[in-house]
């Protein structure tokens, strides 16, 4: 059985207690979310790791993607990308390779990784039909379902899906006039696959083949978004919408099935349509969870655009996303280094936490209250130990002279804190 299997029939598991307990609601509420479609589990039945829980009235999670390119293939650097993503703080991982071995750097990513491992088959199988048939585009049915096989075999997590890019799709695109067509690189694997044999996405038409497998290592399936906004002028249009009307159909088709589904977002939107997004995808597709990549709120962030998924992502976790994709400084410019990582993490996970006090989940103050009482201390070490990034933190304060180590040298011997302090023994 399946845990929505196991969570209609009212059995708590141990799986569901270990993920409660790091969470602000009941086991018993974490399983009734499970089998009403609002909460999965990532977590492959084949991969020992520990249970991550995304959805309603949970801590937002955050996932952390790298992975190698054809023209960049460096394992070694992708391993310390995963230590660095794991040690602050990302929930999970994706892994995007498309150059090199790709299948021994999953198989390695996988050992290796204490959380959640996620891929997009389509980029293997993409890749596999490239180099054997000579074309994306004579990549067979076959083909496709045999790499989703393989990698819910060697214990993928989740997996992105585009089985909502459907023809009928693709005609609200042509009509639509957008700017940026199509931005998503398996979207655009499919795009182009569809066109070029004239049929149905293989995802969609054989979605079935798709549920059993998924069912059968109780792997979830992340409905991707292949017509997601490219910028903001294409936000929020019909082509988007229709596909996202298809993601939640067919979330309610995997639930009926006994596999867990979340459903993927923009994108580029505007900062006064991010929680209209929100609210449409909650409303369509019941409930899902939902997987945003930042939403990022301005086009012309470049090299800052882990700043512009943040205020989005900030806006869309408070509206009820419950997984944002991280964006690093690297997006639209080349592959994320391991500095461009570490600040894409960390910018996500600040977007999130603002949105979980925002959200008043039990417990999300708690950081922010010890900060301000170390602050108030002037404790260093204890400001130190709940900022989101230590080892940056603590490089500044070294670069102090010895003369400022108890206060910082914005204010120095000015420091308000210490000023109010004596001024009110004084008055006492």
């Amino acid at each position: 059985m399946t845990r929505i299997e196991r969570a209609k029939k009212g059995e708590i598991t141990e799986e569901v207690k270990q993920a409660a307990s790091k969470e602000p609601v009941s086991a018993e509420q974490l399983s009734e979310d499970i089998a009403s479609g609002v909460t999965v589990i990532l977590r492959n039945n084949t991969h020992d790791i520990e249970p991550v829980a995304v959805g309603r009235g949970l801590y937002t999670k955050i996932n952390a993607n790298i992975g190698t390119s054809k023209d960049h293939i460096s394992l070694e650097e992708e391993l310390k990308k995963l230590d660095l993503l794991v040690e602050l703080g990302a929930d999970a991982v994706m892994d995007l390779s498309t150059g090199g071995p790709v299948r021994d750097i999953r198989k390695l990513m996988l050992r290796k990784s204490p959380i959640p491992v996620g891929t997009v088959p389509i980029y293997e199988a993409a890749l596999r039909a490239a180099e054997d048939r000579g074309s994306i585009v004579r990549m067979t049915v076959d083909d496709l379902f045999e790499v989703i096989e393989e990698h819910g075999k060697e214990g993928v997590d989740f997996i992105t899906v585009h089985s909502g890019l459907t023809l009928r799709a693709i005609e609200h695109l042509k009509q639509e006039g957008r700017v940026l067509d199509v931005v998503s690189r398996g979207g655009a694997f499919l795009v182009e696959w569809m066109l070029y044999n004239e049929k149905e996405n293989p995802l969609y038409e054989e979605y079935d083949r798709l549920l059993d497998i998924a069912r059968r290592y109780d792997m979830t399936l992340s409905l991707g978004d292949g017509l997601r906004p490219g910028c903001l002028e294409d936000a929020t249009d019909r082509a988007q919408i229709e596909e996202l009307i298809t993601l939640g159909e067919l979330h309610q088709r995997a639930l009926e099935a006994g596999v867990q589904s979340m459903i993927e977002g923009p994108g580029h939107v505007p900062l006064n349509q991010v929680e209209l997004n929100i609210r449409v995808q909650k409303e369509l597709c019941k409930g899902a969870p939902f997987y945003v990549l930042g939403p990022l709120v301005t086009d012309v962030a470049m090299g800052y655009d882990h700043i512009a998924a943040a205020i989005g992502g900030a806006l869309a976790a408070w509206a009820g996303a419950d997984f944002l994709c991280y964006v690093t400084p690297a997006e639209h410019i080349r592959l994320p280094s391991i500095e461009d990582v570490r600040e894409g993490v960390v910018a996500s996970k600040i977007a999130a936490h603002a949105a979980d006090i925002a959200k008043g989940l039990r417990g999300a103050m708690e950081r922010d209250q010890k900060m301000a009482r170390y602050r108030k201390a002037l404790d260093w070490e204890g400001q130190i130990s709940q900022s989101f990034d230590p080892e940056k933190v603590r490089r500044y304060r070294e670069s102090l002279p010895p003369s400022e180590s108890q206060v910082c040298s914005m204010c120095g011997e000015f420091c308000a804190i210490k000023t109010v302090e004596r001024a009110l023994k004084r008055e006492k």
